[in-house]
């Protein structure tokens, strides 16, 4: 065979083991068609490939071709036989005549040297920098066989080999990363959605959670009312995270967020052509939410004619896809959340009194901020530490005045309301306790909270003057010779201060 004849071949050969290698999806499987591709395209009686674990530090028979089921269990040491001393080389080894070598271990099997002469290469597989496998072939023995041109040929698959190895590699240690990494993440949120991590033990909140111990353990539809900004989402993780289906998903749906068109699509899905611009099927959160939770939030704003689709669901346990023909099985628990008055909707016709039936299976109502006053605090505290290390703030507490007038203020705004101010505080304070004058104009002077009125100039530096004497007072516990040295003032000044103020000594020293 010419020269340019071997060239064109071995070309070939390369590019066709190259498409293998990237195409195929399985790696061993690729090596063996790699195995194939030598033994039709250049007479290779049988060959494999053997890589190094990483655990044992062994050398494993990883694929082959026409090697017996003895061979494809033989393992290697580094330095054992020709093989070992390949990858502890990270040199090609040539033997022309495996009879007359004494290294040579004849693991593959299937080899009468009585009737056959054979010839075996063997060269490393190359990653990083060090072996990490070796590719090794049998051919029948010829004198005149070119064997540096069979090693050249053989390097450059190997270091395919190697190239596909270290891909794999990398998306196994990928997909490893990503699965433990999902791990977490769920772990994380059931922590995070754990009913005693909900914030608050005021007697309406302790109710809150009992009722969410009772149902999460079933499969039960839940309820949640509450005023807007009551913590409705935070209850349907908790039931969602402390149920049997929490290694399933948690969808989320607000429904007062999608207008009328796109509500049955989202919800429902829809089969390809089903509207103009459905160019392919689409699945619907119910399915998304298959074996795990679908939380409707704001449930009373749905439209009527997507409350029939609704009512279906629950009492069939199935869906239709828009523009589809055949009706869907879904095993989804239901959680809905409302903040309106669903019983005056019903009465004004804006909500079917049926679908009502069919949530109302078990109601949690949301206590408003103002009826757990005792929580206040508990709040602020958490989303003071919260937001102090989210902006890097060094923010130890909040002084006595500001927390009455949190703790007077009558939150219509609930809880989103309470940690938007105290975020704002975080952000504001140029020290580190929370003064009354760090909080937003409406707890200052709003008629509700009743605190601070329309004040003047004077009235206004006598506020914070009285601010910051009342909080010297608390961290001494009313002593006060040691809050005129936190104040670099006098205890006679303070003393005066005390009785302008007519601030209550006492209540600091408990």
């Amino acid at each position: 065979m010419t020269d340019s004849r071997a060239e064109t071949r071995h070309l070939a050969t390369l590019l066709e083991i190259n498409q293998m290698l990237s195409s195929v999806p399985s790696l061993r499987s690729a090596l063996r068609r790699v195995l194939e591709v030598l033994e039709r395209q250049h007479g290779m009686i049988r060959g494999s490939v053997t890589l190094l674990t990483p655990d044992t530090k062994e050398l494993q028979v990883e694929a082959w071709h026409g090697v017996s089921a003895e061979g494809q269990r033989a393992k290697y040491r580094i330095g054992e036989g020709v093989t070992g001393r390949v990858v502890e080389s990270c040199k090609p080894v040539v033997v022309p005549q495996v009879s007359r070598e004494p290294l040579f271990l004849n693991r593959g099997g299937r080899r009468d040297l009585d009737k056959q002469e054979i010839s075996f290469i063997c060269v490393p597989i190359v990653l990083h920098r060090k072996a990490a496998g070796a590719l090794a072939v049998d051919l029948p023995f010829r004198r005149d066989r070119d064997y540096d041109d069979w090693v050249q040929l053989l390097s450059v698959v190997a270091s395919m080999v190697a190239q596909a190895l270290k891909v794999e590699r990398l998306t196994d240690s990928e997909r490893q990363r990503l699965l433990e990494e999902n791990t977490h993440l769920k772990e994380e949120l059931r922590e995070r959605y754990d009913f005693s991590h909900l914030i608050g033990n005021s007697g309406p909140m302790r109710r809150v959670y009992e009722q969410i111990a009772q149902v999460a353990r079933t499969n039960t539809t839940v309820l949640i009312r509450g005023e807007s900004g009551t913590g409705k989402e935070l209850v349907a993780h908790a039931i969602h995270y402390n149920s049997p289906r929490s290694p399933k998903p948690f969808v989320k749906v607000s429904c007062a967020a999608l207008p009328d068109s796109l509500i049955e699509s989202e919800l429902f899905g829809f089969e390809k052509g089903a509207f103009t611009g459905a160019l392919a099927r689409k699945q619907g959160r119910f399915e998304l939410a298959a074996g795990g939770s679908l939380f409707l939030d704001e449930i009373g704003d749905v439209h009527l004619s997507t409350q029939i689709k609704l009512l279906r669901v629950l009492q069939e346990r199935e869906i239709d896809r828009l523009g589809g023909t055949e009706a869907v099985k879904v095993d989804v628990r239901m959680i809905a959340a409302t903040n309106k008055d669903l019983e005056k909707a019903i009465a004004a016709g804006t909500f079917r009194e049926d679908l009502h039936y069919r949530l109302n299976v078990f109601t949690i109502f949301i206590p408003p901020l103002r009826d757990r006053k005792p929580d206040v605090l508990l709040l602020a505290d958490h989303f003071l530490e919260k937001y102090s290390i989210e902006h890097r703030k060094n923010i130890k507490r909040i002084s006595t005045p500001a927390i009455d007038m949190l703790m007077s203020y009558h939150w219509p705004g609930n809880v989103r309301e309470l940690q938007n101010i105290v975020e704002r505080a975080v952000l504001v304070c140029d020290s580190n306790v929370i003064h009354g004058h760090h909080l937003p104009p409406t707890l200052q002077t709003a008629e509700a909270s009743g605190t601070v009125t329309n004040l003047s100039l004077a009235e206004a530096v006598d506020a914070y003057e009285k601010d910051l004497i009342q909080d010297a007072l608390k961290t001494t516990r009313g002593n006060r010779s040691k809050a005129a040295k936190l104040l670099h003032s006098t205890e006679r000044i303070v003393s005066y201060k005390v009785q302008k103020y007519r601030i209550d000594c006492r209540r600091f020293r408990s």
